[in-house]
């Protein structure tokens, strides 16, 4: 499966971006489909999750009750709606997938086998 990550920008703090998770080569039902997120000199950190089985949703504590993730079967997109942004936000967000049923490594990024090449998101305080 190839992935195509975009819409990213620079928004002020407070506002709202949604970003998308295209999919060509495989039905998306058929992965679990993550997004990550990498500040300059930090790790890559774990942001949301749509698990494939049964569609859970997963998310970091850093976004929760700001971030949703979602997914658009007919499109084969999924998204990552983003809420109250804050400068702390401010990071490459990239999506992956993987096609194996995974619980306890959700949150890992070696985990996923598929990835997008990323889209930047800015925050400005």
């Amino acid at each position: 499966v190839q992935l195509q990550a975009s819409g990213g920008g620079l928004v002020q703090a407070g506002g709202s971006l949604r970003l998308s998770c295209a999919a060509s080569g495989s039905n998306f039902r058929d992965y679990t489909v993550g997004w990550f997120r990498q500040a300059p000199g930090k790790e890559r950190e774990f942001v949301a999750a749509f698990r494939r089985n049964g569609g859970r949703t997963y998310y970091g504590d850093s976004v929760k009750d700001r971030f949703t993730i979602s997914r658009d079967t007919g499109k084969n997109t999924v998204y990552l709606q983003m809420n109250s942004l804050k400068p702390e936000d401010t990071a490459v967000y990239y999506c992956a997938a993987t096609a194996r049923e995974i619980l306890s490594t959700l949150r890992l990024p070696s985990a996923y086998y598929y990835w997008g090449q990323g889209t930047q998101v800015t925050v400005s305080s």
